[in-house]
């Protein structure tokens, strides 16, 4: 087995799952439909409404996208960046996080925000050639993914 190097091995992973509540909320779904097919017959019905509780909620899961620090970089979602072109970060917890997903939101940059995250990570992006000046990035552990980012920018370098 080879060890893997910094081009490969993951340096931080997370998927921004839903929160419990929306997972109860999905679930709800299957007495409401449950109501709907009751005039088929109550077994019917019953099966119906749970098989479609039970496919929302692996949706919504199978849905959520993911961040992930490999080798030097940057992957939130569907989108990446190398960490070369990433500049400051800063991570945001309670009010100032708050601030971050609201009045301090940049109009022109990217954003991956998921209710239910208290957390924010802030990256400026440095790439003359983007339009994007900066990735705001939900996530439940700020200081751990801007300490990963820090440490990819260092070994992009």
């Amino acid at each position: 087995m080879q060890n893997p190097t910094a081009e490969s091995r993951s340096r931080y992973r997370e998927r921004l799952s839903p929160s419990l509540w929306m997972l109860v909320t999905a679930a709800v779904a299957a007495p409401m439909v449950m109501l709907t097919f009751t005039p088929l017959g109550s077994l019917l019905a019953l099966l119906i409404g749970v098989a479609a509780a039970l496919a929302l909620i692996v949706a919504l899961i199978a849905g959520s996208p993911a961040i992930r620090i490999e080798g030097t970089t940057l992957h939130a979602g569907r989108a990446k960046i190398d960490a070369r072109w990433l500049g400051d970060v800063t991570e945001h917890t309670g009010e100032e996080a708050r601030t971050a997903r609201g009045t301090g939101l940049p109009a022109r940059g990217w954003h991956l925000l998921r209710g239910g995250i208290d957390g924010v990570v802030v990256v400026e992006n440095t790439d003359p050639d983007d339009p994007v000046p900066s990735w705001t990035i939900s996530t439940r552990t700020p200081d751990r993914l801007a300490a990963a980012i820090r440490e990819a920018e260092a070994d992009a370098r």
